[in-house]
């Protein structure tokens, strides 16, 4: 059996990234000027101006691949996850170098040779990965690198366990057996219960085992205690499942540490991380900068229209509540007349509102009103993507009525979101639209965001009003 190493495979992939690298960057300068593919007539730049990029690429790209998690154990990574880290990691990677270049001023460069280095470098990468994840398959369909398991506890938690580990040949989990103090010994469900606790220094001696995953209830706290005693005197590692694992929520759980006290976050939100709150924030700077310079005449043009067919202010202003539970102004083209008291705060908009006026019911059908909403992205009260705010009366009704309603406030409000390009917008049902939130919360990913981005443009005149 080969043990497995994870250190090992690491320094294998660092080196077959640095082999990636540096082969796909020749290989975008020779398509570039060696081939004859081009034929602008560029001879003169030399390979070894190229060469030099090696020593700002390597340790970029390195550190990219550590922050995206592109080293962590591939048993329990799926590889499409890997392939879209690893173009995040490229992407980024590819426009740290150009900031680099442009800023030493070294206008030397080929943006067609970065540009099919970026191409290559993603394939490659990717190409890399699977070649490796095939050839750890392979092995272990073979009986190499295996992990031989024992379970403590038969129970339902160790039932689990045992299942979602037989259910994936490729994570390499051989399970040995149960070790049970309330079986007798035989098998269940095909898995031989091996003896009980008392028993363990016994049958860790004559079995093979590579690591214990003890699966017992909170109550037999002095039963883990001893389990993990004698694993350690064989020098065998131990695992725990916590019997409260059902309260975790989301994909996977998050560990924290208070001077050596651990702490489990029962719900894991991916935008907690400093990396990808950075790139989202980075996202929404960029996407509302952008969207506000070049649709400036457009809004322009609203604007007047909203100011010339109904007295009143042009820009709307109301309260609603963002991240961490905190109000902020949000920002609408004014689609309601200005001569009719305020009750916007505690009444719905119906399709039929009488409040509105003609081009109002016009912008808000065509989710035009929205707009200002991009100065909001711009300010950080808001993001482009992500659950939609509320005002302070519904927020304090539905806290009450809605289970987990609060939960949306983890992250920043958005002008689009995941319930909102499924249909629960307007005057929907909360606790569907809630529902979607908090999945997005959970199984926020970059790509999420840009599939309801998409999402947002057909589902913009549905339920709108």
């Amino acid at each position: 059996m080969i043990k497995s190493n994870q250190h090992f495979f690491n320094a294998l992939l660092v080196l077959f990234d640095i082999a990636v690298v540096s082969v796909t960057l020749w290989f975008a300068w020779y398509i570039r000027f060696a081939s004859p593919f081009f034929t602008d007539g560029i001879r003169s730049l030399r390979l070894n101006s190229y060469i030099r990029l090696v020593t700002i690429l390597i340790p970029t790209y390195e550190v990219l691949f550590l922050a995206f998690g592109l080293y962590r154990p591939y048993r329990k990574q799926p590889f499409m996850k890997e392939c879209q880290e690893i173009i995040l990691a490229n992407t980024m990677g590819i426009v740290i170098v150009l900031a680099v270049l442009y800023t030493s001023r070294s206008v030397d460069f080929s943006r067609y040779m970065l540009g099919l280095f970026y191409v290559f470098a993603i394939v490659g990468m990717s190409l890399e990965r699977g070649m490796v994840r095939r050839i750890l398959h392979s092995l272990r369909e073979h009986g190499f690198n295996i992990k031989h398991i024992i379970v403590v506890g038969a129970g339902a938690l160790g039932q689990a366990f045992v299942e979602k580990a037989t259910g994936d040949r490729q994570l390499g989990y051989a399970i040995c057996g149960y070790v049970d103090d309330y079986y007798p010994k035989e098998d269940k469900d095909g898995i031989p219960i091996l003896g009980t606790t008392r028993e363990m220094n016994e049958i860790l001696e004559n079995n093979r085992v590579d690591e214990v995953v003890i699966a017992l209830p909170n109550t037999s706290y002095r039963r883990i205690d001893e389990v993990i005693d004698k694993c350690e005197y064989q020098g065998i590692k131990t695992q725990i499942i916590p019997d409260y694992f059902n309260l975790i929520q989301g994909s996977r759980p998050a560990f924290d540490e208070l001077d050596g006290i651990p702490l489990i976050n029962t719900r894991y939100i991916p935008l907690d991380e400093p990396m990808n709150k950075f790139m989202k924030r980075l996202a929404d700077i960029i996407i509302s900068l952008v969207f506000l310079v070049v649709f400036s005449p457009f809004l322009l043009v609203i604007a007047i229209l909203v100011k010339v067919t109904s007295p009143g202010p042009v820009i709307y202003k109301q309260i609603r509540v963002g991240m961490n539970r905190q109000e902020f102004n949000i920002y609408k083209f004014r689609s309601m007349r200005n001569d009719i008291p305020e009750v916007g705060n505690t009444v719905w908009t119906t399709e039929n509102d009488p409040r509105k006026t003609k081009f109002g019911a016009f912008i808000r059908k065509t989710s035009i009103d929205e707009l200002p909403q991009f100065v909001n992205v711009l300010k950080g009260d808001m993001s482009v993507v992500g659950p939609r705010p509320e005002r302070p009366y519904y927020v304090h009704k539905f806290k009450d009525e809605v289970p987990k309603y609060m939960i949306k406030h983890h992250v920043r409000p958005g002008l689009t979101g995941w319930a909102q390009v499924n249909g629960w917008r307007g005057d929907t049902s909360i606790v569907e639209r809630i529902k979607c939130d908090i999945d997005y919360i959970e199984k926020w990913t970059p790509w999420l965001d840009i599939k309801i981005f998409f999402m947002t443009f057909p589902a913009m005149f549905k339920n709108a009003y």
